[in-house]
């Protein structure tokens, strides 16, 4: 079973806690670090929605390859 994005993220951002615990740095550039990684899943998600809707529109592809391929990218998404 595939885990979410975000527990992954949150997984590696524990498994450095011994390294670094004290630095208030090192918190802050790994916050920056989560929420850009997150933000980049994000934009290309909507980038492949965007494509499949059109795809859609243009009659390029069937209802039924329409809603296989946006469960795919919803599964993959926080905001979808």
């Amino acid at each position: 079973m595939k885990q979410p994005k975000q527990l992954v993220a949150l997984g590696l951002l524990v498994s450095t806690l011994g390294l670094n615990a004290c630095s208030p740095a090192f918190w802050g550039g790994a916050a920056a670090g989560v929420l850009g990684t997150g933000a980049g899943y994000e934009i290309q998600s909507k980038r492949q929605m965007d494509k499949l809707d059109e795809d859609f529109r243009k009659e390029r592809i069937s209802r039924r390859e329409y809603e296989q391929r946006k469960q795919q990218i919803e599964r993959g998404s926080v905001i979808y």
